[in-house]
């Protein structure tokens, strides 16, 4: 599994809404951590979105002999 911890920061420029940015300042909102958090899970999700793709034959026959012969 993909693991993000402990590496270091790097500062970035982003664009944001200025609307969205104006009211997540207004809630109290970390903006940094937040962004961190929402790109981090995306990250992950695209990452097995596509070893799912990559592997989809290998898994649909592992699934078959599964089906076939059972589990040890």
């Amino acid at each position: 599994m993909l693991q993000f911890d402990n590496a270091p920061k790097k500062a970035t420029n982003l664009s944001l809404n200025s609307k969205v940015l104006e009211m997540a300042r207004e809630l109290g909102l970390n903006i940094s951590q937040t962004v961190d958090e929402l790109l981090a899970e995306e990250v992950r999700r695209r990452y097995r979105e596509q070893w799912n793709e990559r592997n989809k034959e290998a898994v649909a026959a592992y699934n078959a002999r599964v089906a076939q012969y059972g589990l040890p």
